[in-house]
């Protein structure tokens, strides 16, 4: 979108740098080319007038015109102010922890996206580990309940929709449903109109009063142009909405209604969306953005996507792995170290019934999870991916670094070959109720015996199955 606008400014700095030294001249005649490249990036020229105000006074100070490096202090003047007014940091999504479910009502005219805006902020929010719900209050626009329907079962996120022709009544149950169902965001898509008009002033502050939302986000079309400003500030005086959801990003218009909406309403951009896919909403920072109009590139981002990419790759692989019944020595440790992030060994059987006694007991070990990551990692890599490598001689070489005797290793080797043999049990019975088949029963009536999970006495992995599905929610 900004590609344009970047050139031009880039074009304007590079006639800069091809000057030893620069004159006040130098500098109002590029801060007059940036003027032109953003009034025909379609900014706000109010927004332009300040903009350029602000960067020209701090441009002709001494410290920029008589440095060593003129040139690139006035890039880096250019960048702070851009920066400035695109909103300096990301305010984010600003949820209540004392209220749940929170509210969060989307608003904004017909066709800016909206709805997709909603399913992908339930998506987002579902991968922060939230249980949002989405409520369909657009009873005008044809189909619009079935398309929140379709994208939220596209997404694994619940939608609530009801008959008739009342946005109120039908927010007000959505929510107390959410409140049935437990759970802790609530994602209101109301209804657009083509244009600003009373009507949609009046329902848009009868949801409001309604449901007393924690957030209110205006819903924008970035291809829009400056009218977006016109569109916001309607909104902002009549709702009073938070912050912006700006769609559309990747779309090839010139961009000008990005770079003016956080200055003309003193609202921040919070999301931008670009793409259709449910993960393409991403929070809005406003240095990252300046620097990629600039030219500047954003490694942070960049670097952000990738581990996301790789953090998916290794689940999808270890996913495989267990369908498989696959299960390394690699995937018990992560076992493991996935039971302390949830609060260690204790914390999980205090959870259980008659978890207590045990505690009491004496029966959990809270160092067995560490002497076991210690074991395994004082195994190679290869050994740990195919523990079937691991013979006598091995075992006594794991053992000598690991500071501990063989029949440690021994043990830890037993406990990981039953965990295994739950694994390939376990799948077949997990795929069952999604085919809609009940489970096969045990030979000959015997009840299959459960690994135990070291350091937690009696207690095996099919209690810490059923912990973490009440921690997981439906």
């Amino acid at each position: 979108m900004f590609e344009s606008l970047s050139d031009r400014l880039q074009g304007v700095f590079a006639n800069l740098r091809g000057k030893g030294r620069l004159t006040e001249a130098d500098i109002n005649d590029a801060m007059r080319q940036i003027r032109l490249a953003l009034l025909e990036a379609d900014v706000n020229f109010k927004v332009v007038r300040d903009f350029v105000s602000a960067a020209s006074a701090r441009c002709m100070e001494s410290e920029v015109l008589d440095s060593l490096t003129p040139a690139q202090n006035v890039v880096k003047v250019v960048l702070d102010e851009l920066t400035r007014l695109l909103g300096e940091v990301n305010e984010g999504l600003g949820l209540s922890p004392n209220r749940v479910p929170n509210v969060i009502m989307l608003v904004g005219l017909q066709g800016s996206g909206k709805t997709t805006a909603a399913a992908k902020l339930a998506y987002l929010l579902k991968s922060q580990g939230r249980r949002p719900q989405l409520v369909a209050c657009d009873v005008y626009r044809p189909a619009a309940a079935d398309q929140l329907e379709t994208l939220g079962g596209e997404v694994g996120v619940a939608v609530y929709r009801a008959p008739g022709t009342d946005p109120v009544a039908i927010a007000r149950a959505g929510v107390q449903e959410a409140i049935d169902n437990l759970r802790d965001v609530v994602i209101v898509d109301t209804a657009g109109r083509l244009h600003v008009d009373d009507d949609m002033m009046a329902e848009a502050q009868g949801l409001k009063e309604a449901v007393e939302p924690d957030q209110i986000l205006m819903v924008v079309d970035a291809m829009t142009g400056q009218d977006v400003v016109n569109v916001a500030a309607a909104f902002a005086e009549r709702v009073d909405f938070d912050g912006v959801i700006m769609s559309k990003m990747d779309g090839d218009a010139r961009g000008g209604g990005a770079l003016s909406v956080r200055q003309a309403t003193g609202k921040p951009i919070k999301f931008i969306s670009s793409g259709e896919r449910p993960d393409s909403l991403e929070a809005f920072h406003p240095d990252r953005m300046a620097r990629r109009i600039l030219g500047m590139g954003d490694v942070v981002s960049l670097i952000e996507s990738a581990v996301k990419v790789q953090a998916e790759e290794e689940e999808q692989e270890a996913a495989e792995r267990l369908a498989k019944a696959d299960l390394t020595l690699n995937d018990f440790l992560d076992m493991n170290r996935q039971i302390r992030k949830m609060g260690g060994v204790s914390k999980l059987i205090s959870a259980l019934p008659g978890g207590d006694k045990a505690l009491a007991s004496g029966q959990v070990d809270e160092g067995a999870l560490d002497h076991m990551e210690v074991i395994i990692s004082s195994m190679t890599k290869a050994e740990r991916s195919k523990p079937d490598l691991i013979n006598g001689s091995r075992r006594a070489r794991i053992a000598a670094g690991a500071g501990v005797t063989v029949t440690e290793v021994n043990q830890l080797m037993k406990r990981y070959a039953e965990t295994r043999k739950m694994v390939k049990r376990m799948m077949p019975a997990l795929d069952a109720p999604a085919k809609g088949k009940k489970g096969k029963k045990g030979k000959k009536g015997k009840k299959a015996r459960r690994p135990l999970i070291p350091g937690m006495g009696g207690m095996g992995m099919g209690d810490l199955k059923k912990i973490q599905e009440l921690m997981k929610g439906d």
